[in-house]
């Protein structure tokens, strides 16, 4: 995982909006403070530090990269992609590359994407999969719905095409997909593409910004991922509480503590890192794991459930054996 070295706690937004956030902010989403880019980091700057780190670990140089694919909704550019900038930067010269924006869902979609890249064509044996975001780009520094909340950090890892004999089999095992596209205009970044272009209107309005529209049923996220961690628990032929390992979307520790409540399994198997690093979208499921991982709480033979969930509204969850 990667992030900026620029950290903002709490108390900066009491000054900013003078008035008392720390408190609603600790007790109601525990965000004790975050990582903001600084003018001369982007997106791609994250995405290329987390890509090197997963790389360095995997014992694998990016010139044997096949596929790269970027999850994100805030791009290096409207075109052309950001993996393009991150393949170029890394070497990759062999790896083809796009970019992917399920919102803060696409992370799992694109795990969910380069694993069956590897299932169904020979040719595909390592893929790397990046969830990047520096939403502090696009935040309105006076609307206090979006800018205590909203971060910037990368995760990356690497997909690799082994021999699956053993029982129980490792690595991807399922997944599904779902949207809610009535939702679409609830929350969102809604001027900078055909809808709307950059102009002085949209940017007075704050159209180019991220914006609440409407408040979104709060049992929505709990609802949705619980029913879908069953789903996947039975096409696998497990029960929930054989899954040892939920990395979920971090935009509310209350809901992913309903959502373990619900399945009836430890809280404390839902890895939690929106405490030092606010909510980083399609970043923060890796970087769940990239804890999990550097502390050695996931061991080999672990069984995971990656879910995600973000604008439009987008779904996805996907099961792995580690």
């Amino acid at each position: 995982m990667a992030v900026p070295h620029r950290v903002l706690p709490n108390s900066y937004f009491n000054e900013l909006l003078g008035e008392d956030v720390d408190t609603w902010l600790r007790e109601n989403v525990q965000i004790y403070e975050r990582r903001w880019c600084a003018d001369g980091e982007s997106t791609a700057t994250l995405a290329e530090k987390a890509a090197r780190q997963a790389l360095e670990r995997a014992e694998v140089e990016a010139a044997d990269l096949d596929l790269l694919i970027v999850a994100t909704d805030t791009p290096e550019y409207i075109s052309p992609s950001t993996a393009v900038v991150v393949q170029h930067r890394l070497g990759a010269k062999k790896a083809g590359t796009f970019d992917l924006n399920a919102a803060c869902a696409g992370f799992v979609t694109a795990l969910d994407v380069g694993a069956k890249y590897i299932r169904s064509d020979e040719r595909y044996q390592n893929v790397l999969i990046i969830g990047a975001y520096a939403m502090s780009k696009y935040l309105n520094l006076k609307d206090k719905k979006t800018v205590t909340l909203f971060a910037d950090g990368a995760g990356a890892v690497l997909l690799r095409s082994v021999p699956n004999a053993g029982h129980p089999p490792v690595g991807f095992l399922a997944s599904e997909l779902r949207t809610l596209g009535e939702y679409h205009d609830w929350m969102g970044i809604y001027a900078g593409g055909t809808h709307e272009p950059i102009t002085e209107a949209a940017i007075a309005n704050h159209h180019h910004q991220l914006q609440f529209v409407r408040k979104f049923p709060k049992e929505l996220n709990p609802t949705m991922w619980s029913d879908m961690a069953r789903k996947l628990c039975h096409r696998i032929g497990v029960e929930p509480n054989q899954v040892q390992h939920f990395f979920i979307t971090q935009i509310n520790i209350n809901s992913i503590w309903e959502t373990m409540d619900r399945l009836g399994v430890p809280r404390e198997r839902a890895t939690t890192v929106m405490h030092r690093f606010g909510y980083t979208g399609s970043a923060c499921i890796p970087m769940a794991f990239n804890e999990a991982w550097e502390r050695g709480a996931v061991c080999s033979g672990d069984l995971c459930f990656f879910i995600g969930s973000g604008g439009g509204l987008a779904f996805a969850a996907a099961a792995f054996r580690i």
